[in-house]
């Protein structure tokens, strides 16, 4: 499985193992019946329409036994790459002069994973026949690869791991915005038109354009070369942010290239649960489902402590500690009309934190348990 917090190469990646023009086939095929999804949620004016129509959509099929679905990994990588020049465009010297103010967060955000991870990790073992090491990784909100991964590595088994993180992330993806619709009542505007302020292909000037690309396309290189986490989407966020600080250019990507990144992610998202049926694995589902929602009301209690503080929103802190990945919550933050850099900021920084410290906690975990015996 491809990461929504560490994406994956841009070389060709078949998942499937179809030949190219099977999967060329396949992937139209997933692409339209999710962009289909989208636009019928767009007629019921559900927040972020066109990816959660496409998510939801994806899922009912994938979960149905839609075995002709093809995950879109390579689109994702070039969606994400164009996710990290928009995220940079955000930083401006206004949000710069505020960054100092986020210290407070991002230590505030250390504790709070420490804290949530124990907790969860200790009903996780109580409450489920789930193993210590399995437990463990489906507790940590890290990226979806490492931990699925490093579980599976030190002996946790990886496919409910696997499934946990899932369910996070959808979980995440589909609560936030309906909570602000029907406790709020507020309607995200367009996602694209928030963020782009509605520049379309034909607004863009050929300098434009020309820097827009060498942004992506650089910074997911120097991403890579560097072991950046989530390279395509850090990578091209960083020299955007450098560019747009710098004045080098003050351009944003078109309206058309993000509303195909909601059908993009959101398709691929669903596509994630390909040969997961939910009667089968019932206790997994409760498991993914309680660790969401136990998630989510430990970051909204831990945005309702830290607004009287900072004078940031509430929106703005429950996305930054909500336990999506990087590029849903980035998404969520541009339509609620959140500040994109701030939330982007923090889940890289839970990212990097917990891809280093995860792993080391639990050897020395062990090591402690095997000194007890």
């Amino acid at each position: 499985m491809s990461d929504p917090d560490l994406s994956s190469d841009l070389s060709p990646d078949l998942s499937s193992g179809r030949a190219p023009v099977a999967a060329a086939i396949h992937l139209s095929i997933t692409l339209g019946l999710g962009a289909m999804g989208g636009w019928v949620f767009s007629l019921f004016h559900i927040p972020l329409a066109w990816m959660l129509g496409s998510m939801i959509t994806a899922t009912i099929i994938a979960m149905s036994g839609g075995t002709f679905l093809e995950r879109p990994i390579k689109l994702r990588a070039v969606m994400l790459v164009v996710l990290g020049v928009m995220l940079g465009s955000s930083f401006t010297p206004a949000v710069m002069e505020r960054i100092s103010a986020w210290m407070i967060t991002l230590s505030f955000m250390t504790v709070f994973l420490v804290i949530v991870t124990v907790i969860g990790w200790v009903a996780l073992r109580r409450w489920t026949r789930f193993d210590t090491t399995t437990a463990y990784f489906s507790a940590v909100p890290g990226g979806f690869t490492m931990m699925v991964v490093t579980g599976g590595a030190m002996g946790g088994d990886d496919r409910t791991i696997a499934l946990v993180h899932s369910l996070r992330i959808m979980m995440t993806v589909l609560t936030i915005p309906l909570w602000f619709r029907l406790m709020h009542g507020v309607v995200p505007p367009d996602m694209a038109s928030q963020l782009t302020q509605a520049t379309g292909f034909m607004d863009l000037t050929i300098r434009d354009t020309a820097i827009l690309l060498a942004l992506g396309s650089a910074g997911a290189l120097i991403g890579k070369l560097v072991r950046m986490p989530t390279y395509t989407l850090v990578g091209p966020m960083v020299l955007s942010g450098i560019a747009h600080l710098t004045g080098i250019t003050s351009a944003k990507p078109p309206v058309e290239l993000v509303n195909a990144a909601q059908v993009v992610i959101g398709t691929s998202i669903g596509c994630r649960f390909l040969g997961v049926v939910a009667r089968e694995v019932p206790r997994t589902l409760i498991c993914g489902v309680f660790t969401s929602f136990y998630l989510l009301i430990a970051g909204a209690l831990a945005a309702l402590f830290l607004e009287p503080y900072t004078g940031i929103s509430f929106a703005a802190l429950w996305l930054a500690f909500a336990p999506g990945g990087i590029t849903e919550m980035a998404i969520l933050s541009i339509a609620l009309g959140a500040d994109p850099a701030f939330v982007a900021t923090h889940h890289l920084y839970r990212i990097v934190l917990l891809l280093v410290l995860a792993p080391l906690a639990y050897s020395l975990y062990q090591r402690w348990r095997a000194a007890q015996r």
